[in-house]
């Protein structure tokens, strides 16, 4: 009996710990999802800058991005 009370108390501690990663995981994932810049390259959207100027990859315009809500 003891030992099926351990067990049982091991595997919820795991499934709570599971949980709580997801969580982390998806809270950075979101942030990383967040534009960077006001302005960027269309050809390399991680190019970005807070003014207009030109992509260091390929040399193309920056372009605003687009902040209106959808």
């Amino acid at each position: 009996m003891k030992v099926l009370f351990t067990s049982i108390a091991f595997s919820l501690i795991i499934m709570l710990g599971a949980c709580n990663n997801t969580t982390n995981k998806d809270a950075k994932a979101t942030e990383a999802a967040k534009p960077k810049g006001k302005y960027y390259c269309t050809m390399h959207p991680d190019i970005t800058s807070d003014k207009p100027g030109t992509c260091s990859k390929c040399g193309m315009d920056l372009v605003e991005r687009d902040t209106t809500a959808k």
